[in-house]
């Protein structure tokens, strides 16, 4: 296990070309978002994302959300709806997670075989960093054993996940600390599917808006 330790603007471009050899092979990786710590891999690399189900001890039925770098690449894997796009443009990059229905080019084991995805932007720069190293992609689960809590910092990760990575990026504490607000968008009415970041009022309201316009 490599740990990358991020102190200033040039750290990010020496850790992008490290994650991009690492995730490029298959690998996993520990790095910091918005929210909490993540653990990522190539989502169309089916063997490094069943590796993750394992080194988080997670059940093959629960879907994994990837992280994107921009709505053009939301609209090449999943089914990009008026309703999301409009949710997007107001919260996006920040943490809100649109669950919508995946495109054929995310490999099933992701999704759990539901033929949903959950995705979004994470506003933080070095996040964002690793998704473009990625092809704009990144599995976007937290750094955790599955059911216990989502680790803040790095060191709460490496404690959980252990031997089972490949590179940590470690960039202090993650800022909100709160996974992202979760919401289905392929269901009408929309359905929460996790509190988070992101109060439900706030959604609600954007939500009846385009319904009654």
């Amino acid at each position: 296990m490599k740990v990358i330790r991020i102190k200033g603007e040039e750290d990010v471009d020496s850790v992008k070309k490290t994650a991009r050899d690492v995730l490029l092979k298959g690998g996993l990786v520990v790095y910091p978002t918005d929210t909490v710590y993540g653990l990522g891999c190539d989502p169309l690399n089916v063997e490094a994302v069943r590796r993750v189900f394992l080194v988080k001890k997670r059940s093959f039925n629960k879907p994994l959300p990837v992280l994107i770098d921009s709505v053009e690449t939301a609209k090449r894997i999943a089914y990009f709806t008026p309703l999301a796009q409009r949710l997007a443009k107001e919260f996006w990059p920040g943490p809100l997670t649109l669950i919508l229905k995946n495109k054929a080019e995310i490999p099933s084991i992701v999704t759990a075989g539901t033929g949903k995805i959950g995705i979004r932007i994470p506003n933080h720069r070095v996040a964002l960093a690793l998704i473009g190293a990625c092809n704009g992609m990144l599995i976007g689960t937290s750094a955790n054993i599955s059911g216990r809590q989502p680790p803040l910092s790095a060191m709460d990760a490496i404690r959980q996940l252990g031997s089972g990575i490949d590179l940590v990026v470690d960039c202090g504490r993650a800022p909100i600390g709160i996974p992202s607000t979760c919401i289905d968008l392929t269901v009408s009415p929309p359905r929460l599917i996790r509190g988070g970041a992101i109060p439900l009022s706030l959604i609600r309201k954007i939500v009846v808006n385009l319904y009654h316009e």
